[in-house]
């Protein structure tokens, strides 16, 4: 979505990474001007998927860029409306499905009886509107909630890499040989 709105032009966000981005210009917005519908509410299990509601704004996108007369690529007026709105979608959906996860793992006898604990990892970790959303629901479950400190909340390529050391160091699944391995790079 930070890509799609042209944030790296922003004058506000131009050295930011996309979430980034996104959070400091949702703190400005207002998320009820554009609402989006939620993705797979209709199922009922845990999974995550962001695929439709990033095609559902991109569409807000092209109509609002038509209403305002601009190209892609140009910044738009309500661009901080937009991000709040994503923002809030995203937030929205994750805290619904982790309360999904939360019910059946209750179901099933699957955590302690006391003081079961929510870690919450990677780079959404350090949105701090999704991580009081998940604070909030933790404490409405008496979990408690752990989250690395923002500054640790990476993209989670740094985190396979990582895995993927410690897996080289132990041995464990390490391929010695790439001979008659076709890769394509993208």
């Amino acid at each position: 979505v930070a890509r799609r709105l042209s944030l790296k032009k922003h004058p506000e966000c131009h050295s930011m990474a996309g979430g980034k981005a996104i959070e400091h210009l949702a703190q400005a917005g207002n998320q009820e001007l554009l609402t989006f519908r939620l993705p797979m509410q209709h199922y009922r299990n845990c999974d995550f998927s962001f695929s439709g509601l990033q095609n559902l704004v991109n569409n807000a996108i092209v109509q609002k860029e038509k209403e305002e007369g601009i190209q892609e690529g140009e910044i738009l007026s309500c661009v901080k409306d937009v991000a709040a709105a994503v923002q809030h979608a995203v937030a929205v959906h994750i805290i619904q499905r982790t309360y999904r996860a939360i019910l059946f793992c209750i179901k099933n006898s699957l955590l302690p009886s006391k003081n079961a604990t929510l870690v919450v990892s990677g780079g959404v970790a350090s949105n701090q509107y999704i991580r009081k959303g998940l604070q909030n629901l933790a404490d409405a479950n008496d979990f408690a909630l752990l989250c690395p400190p923002p500054r640790l909340c990476t993209d989670n390529g740094v985190m396979i890499a990582w895995n993927g050391i410690e897996r080289l160091r132990a041995g464990l699944g390490v391929l010695h040989s790439t001979d008659g391995i076709r890769y394509e790079p993208r």
